[in-house]
């Protein structure tokens, strides 16, 4: 079994993201309303998604 973390700054709201880190190689990503969906990826490719996410490289997605 995975130790799930979320982020601080959810609170005890819904529409959470958890991640765990059960090896050096792999980052699992869940959301707190789809638990048995889970997202697997590797360090690198998640650090370079948080980078792009900060370089506002995906705000595209979210504009109005």
């Amino acid at each position: 079994m995975h130790e799930w973390q979320k982020s601080s700054f959810s609170g005890e709201g819904a529409q959470c993201l958890y991640v765990a880190a059960p090896d050096r190689d792999t980052i699992k990503i869940r959301e707190s309303d789809a638990p048995d969906v889970i997202l697997t990826t590797t360090p690198a490719n998640l650090k370079a998604f948080i980078l792009g996410v900060k370089a506002g490289e995906f705000d595209h997605f979210v504009e109005d």
